[in-house]
């Protein structure tokens, strides 16, 4: 649970907004192992990602931001930590196009929100303010 100053900080926030995380041609969001970041045309495209496994109970594995999303996906794709969560009802992962202001503040608030399996080693840090947006597959309120 979060600290209760942290909880009312991040209610004082207001609504998280919807930053568009993308879907495949079918609306679903995408396997995580089926993913080609280059045919997707994320090479050298900035934004925001979160990873997440399926299954009977579901859970946020990894979140980030990134100057190139085919890059940094496929390093996630070649993280040991990452992969393992692959056998709780497989990864999935969805990205979104943020401005490169508003990532790292994204970023934190998400991983707030979320709590990740895998902690980010370029996490932002209590010093930047937290944005709030929508978690992949939340609704607006």
């Amino acid at each position: 649970m979060l600290f209760k100053s942290a909880a009312k900080r991040m209610s004082q926030l207001g609504k998280p907004v919807d930053p568009n995380w993308m879907r495949n041609p079918q609306e679903k969001f995408f396997r995580f192992l089926n993913l080609d970041p280059t045919a997707q045309n994320l090479t050298g495209k900035t934004g925001v990602f979160v990873i997440w496994h399926g299954g009977v109970r579901p859970g946020w594995v990894y979140i980030g931001s990134s100057r190139n999303l085919a890059k940094d996906l496929e390093w996630c794709r070649d993280n040991e930590d990452i992969m393992y969560f692959e056998r709780f009802g497989g990864l999935f992962a969805s990205w979104c196009f943020i401005k490169k202001e508003f990532q790292a503040g994204a970023v934190r608030y998400l991983t707030q929100v979320a709590k990740p399996q895998v902690a980010n080693p370029l996490a932002p840090t209590a010093n930047v303010d937290p944005i709030p947006v929508l978690l992949p597959g939340a609704k607006a309120e």
